[in-house]
């Protein structure tokens, strides 16, 4: 069965692996985004005729809401992405990732579905060894995190709801995010060869990109078994301190040397072991491991460079 399928933020890095992956499945997709990046990161899908796009603002109710009344999925991608980004920019952050993504769910009507992108970052600290399941109480940190964990609470509040709660995303693409962790520490080991880290016995989990947007189309086959709960999304066997994927990275690459800061700290705390097991209940699996992603990474920063002000 296909959906006409409203993507906000469609042209991000998610979106941009995700969007070309509904179009190929022969829904109909529609993407709000404003190209704050100035990204033509769906450049290649505009000769799909099921493909449209809105070059605006999520948060302006003139624009979205004809959009929204055309859909019957709905995928919310539009936001400010990260604790460092949501910090240096609140008043931005509230606007776009909570004040919207609230107004969006009010204007939905009962039947319409809704597939909401949540941070697995909302358990913030964790008990040492116990793993972070769906029941865990939220207790997030950054302003990111709280916006998206009262953003979870009111879509899963309306019944017709998923929402994933997300580990670290990696990974290469069309829009590419070199600040996420492992795409960081990799492009580091590449061009560097070395890394210094603050609190490296800080654990989290990852995820690739790819494997995000096969958990939103696993989302759209299922709905009606899954809606109404929330779901972690990440790699079992990828619960790693940042020490830990260091050594993964070194595995790869034995030059990369990665040492510990005397002092200071992370911007972004989070701390914690996560269970997936009620995702891959539902006969979810992911298909890329972190070890694929980092060959990956390497190979995609073969062709770019973050090096704007540099000549070589």
């Amino acid at each position: 069965m296909t959906h006409s399928i409203l993507v906000t933020g469609g042209a991000g890095y998610l979106g941009s692996i995700l969007v070309p992956e509904l179009l190929a499945l022969g829904h109909k997709v529609a993407v709000l985004d404003n190209f704050m990046f100035k990204q033509n990161s769906l450049a290649h899908v505009c000769a799909n005729p099921n493909f449209s796009v809105v070059n605006g603002d999520a948060r302006v109710e003139a624009t979205l809401r004809p959009l929204v009344k055309a859909a019957d999925v709905v995928i919310p991608l539009a936001a400010l992405v990260g604790a460092p980004l949501c910090a240096k920019d609140p008043v931005g952050a509230t606007s776009i990732n909570r004040d919207a993504q609230l107004a969006l769910l009010g204007m939905l009507s009962k039947d319409q579905r809704v597939l909401m992108p949540i941070t697995n970052s909302g358990y913030g600290i964790g008990e040492s060894g116990k793993f972070c399941t769906e029941e865990t109480p939220l207790r997030p940190i950054s302003l990111y995190g709280q916006h998206k964990v009262e953003v979870e609470a009111k879509a899963l509040d309306r019944g017709n709801a998923i929402s994933f709660r997300l580990a670290t995303v990696f990974g290469m693409a069309p829009r590419m995010r070199i600040d996420l962790l492992v795409n960081d520490f990799v492009y580091r080991a590449v061009y560097d060869r070395a890394l210094v880290m603050f609190e490296s016995h800080f654990k989290r989990n990852y995820i690739h990109i790819r494997d995000v947007a096969k958990v939103f189309i696993h989302g759209i086959d299922r709905f009606e078994t899954m809606k109404g709960r929330p779901y972690n999304v990440g790699l079992s066997d990828a619960n790693l301190s940042k020490a830990e994927l260091c050594e993964k990275i070194r595995q790869h690459l034995p030059s990369f040397v990665a040492v510990e800061a005397p002092i200071g700290e992370d911007p972004d705390k989070r701390d914690y072991i996560v269970s997936n097991e009620r995702i891959e209940s539902t006969g979810w699996k992911p298909g890329h491991s972190l070890d694929d992603g980092i060959r990956e990474l390497i190979k995609g920063y073969t062709m770019i460079r973050n090096a704007l002000y540099g000549n070589v």
